[in-house]
């Protein structure tokens, strides 16, 4: 997945939130400016090619503030329309600058 092709979908107003995405927003008191802002800026960290009925992926980027983001984007190749899966403040125990999973320890 290419995160051009998100980021067009935003930029075209192209997107879809689900509801588990919204009520996440709302939890951890996230904008949509915000949540658009830190895909414009951010990066893929993690590709889920097989997830259905669209690939999807997870992007870290960051709030207007600096805070770090992590939002999970489906892509409709077909109508270049984007879905946001999920978006959360990522937690540091669980997260190596924020970029990669830390191993668990047994």
């Amino acid at each position: 997945m290419n995160i051009a092709d998100i980021i067009q979908a935003i930029q075209a107003n192209r997107v879809r939130i689900s509801d588990h995405a919204d009520e996440e927003a709302q939890a951890d008191k996230l904008s949509y400016e915000e949540i658009y802002f830190s895909v414009l800026h951010g990066e893929i960290i993690e590709n889920y090619p097989t997830d259905k009925p669209y690939p999807s992926c997870l992007i870290y980027g960051q709030t207007f503030s600096g805070d770090p983001v992590h939002s999970v984007w489906a892509y409709n190749a077909q109508n270049q329309w984007a879905v946001l899966i999920t978006v959360y403040r990522p937690d540091p125990n669980l997260w190596v600058n924020w970029r990669e999973r830390r191993v668990k320890k047994p």
